[in-house]
């Protein structure tokens, strides 16, 4: 069984909540999971301590064990300092300038 840690949404419509999983790679986003080792809170400001809280125990006993990170965690384990390495997938962020231009092409 390959396991993989990713984010699980909660909360309600337009109040996301995410819980970092532990969970089967093959299984959908919001079922079961093997084990909850965090939390992501994005409607807090950046500089809140609880906007991101990681069990890091856990995280490196399933790290150690093979767990792959989705690349949205591994951004967050890269914050913390789990992960020296930097995620594969690097979000860009296009600004209302751009995506004027794009529109007037």
């Amino acid at each position: 069984m390959s396991t993989k840690i990713r984010l699980a949404r909660a909360g309600t419509k337009k109040r996301p909540y995410y819980r970092i999983v532990v969970t089967n790679s093959r299984s959908p986003r919001d079922s079961k999971f093997i084990e909850k080792i965090g939390t992501y809170e994005p409607l807090l400001e950046q500089e809140n301590p609880k906007r991101i809280t990681i069990n890091t125990e856990r995280a490196k006993h399933w790290i150690a064990t093979g767990a792959e990170l989705s690349d949205r965690v591994h951004l967050f384990f890269n914050k913390v300092g789990l992960v020296s390495t930097k995620p594969a997938f690097k979000p860009e962020r296009k600004s209302k300038k751009d995506k004027g231009e794009a529109a007037a092409a």
